[in-house]
């Protein structure tokens, strides 16, 4: 199975609006550069370095939430298209040149209630709010990058 990068976004830090960009580099010691989440800091965990959802589960939840929200208010890094995501701690995903690996669920919080009323709730199922994931090879992303499960 074979998707594609549709949406790239970072926050050069917390609360910040979200900044949609077309490509970026992604390292090992910064996550999505210019994003505040992504960097390495001593005695933390790099678990978060990348936040990616689907297209898809974006549109369930709006689907539920009965309004249009745009993609960056969920405050991920990557959206994708045509691939199913992987809830498997440990899997492996490529995008472009980069490997990430999920860590875990991208749990939604209070903020998205703060963007629309319920968003958080029809975000919760079925891992709906995405994965967080750190990078296992850094490199350039761009919109339209092949994204597959990778090793």
């Amino acid at each position: 199975m074979v998707g594609r990068l549709i949406g790239i976004a970072r926050k050069g830090r917390p609360l910040a609006p979200m900044e949609a960009i077309d490509h970026v580099m992604v390292g090992l010691d910064t996550g999505v550069h210019g994003d505040h989440r992504g960097a390495l800091r001593p005695g933390k965990s790099n678990r978060r370095q990348i936040t990616i959802m689907t297209a898809e589960d974006w549109t369930a939840a709006l689907a539920e939430l009965g309004q249009p929200v745009s993609w960056e208010q969920r405050r991920v890094n990557l959206l994708s298209e045509g691939i199913d995501l992987p809830r498997e701690v440990g899997a492996r995903l490529r995008i472009g040149p980069v490997l990430i690996e999920i860590t875990g669920e991208c749990d939604p919080c209070r903020r998205m209630d703060a963007v629309a009323d319920g968003l958080m709730l029809a975000l919760t199922p079925d891992w709906r709010g995405g994965r967080i994931a750190r990078v296992i090879e850094g490199g350039e992303i761009a919109l339209g990058d092949v994204i597959e499960m990778g090793s």
